[in-house]
């Protein structure tokens, strides 16, 4: 299903540069190309644009956060995980030694 989502947006983009020229110039790139606007193949192609926008609605209502995709090696992917630190355990280093000039200088 994917790729036909990618098909169906290529046509919906393909169809508003065809509605902006329509727009500013008053040219209609899809059929001259294709014959005029009543031939079959215009036709199709505007069908085509008009069903992919169809195609392209549940777009709208998709929610519009980042979402964050982590996979481990066994291509498995996890959405939004905590990648954040500000609800994380911060690490501890008490138990690191606090390395300072002096003990350079007694070597």
């Amino acid at each position: 299903m994917r790729i036909i989502s990618r098909i169906a947006l290529v046509l919906v983009i393909i169809g508003a540069i065809n509605w902006g020229l329509i727009g500013f110039f008053r040219y209609d790139l899809v059929s001259s190309i294709f014959g005029g606007e009543t031939t079959g193949l215009s036709r199709i192609i505007f069908s085509l644009v008009g069903l992919s926008g169809l195609l392209c609605l549940p777009l709208l209502f998709d929610p519009v956060g980042d979402v964050d995709v982590v996979s481990d090696r066994d291509h498995r992917s996890y959405r939004n995980p905590n990648l954040g630190t500000e609800l994380g355990d911060e690490p501890d280093f008490t138990d690191v030694r606090d390395v300072s000039k002096k003990d350079y200088d007694k070597d």
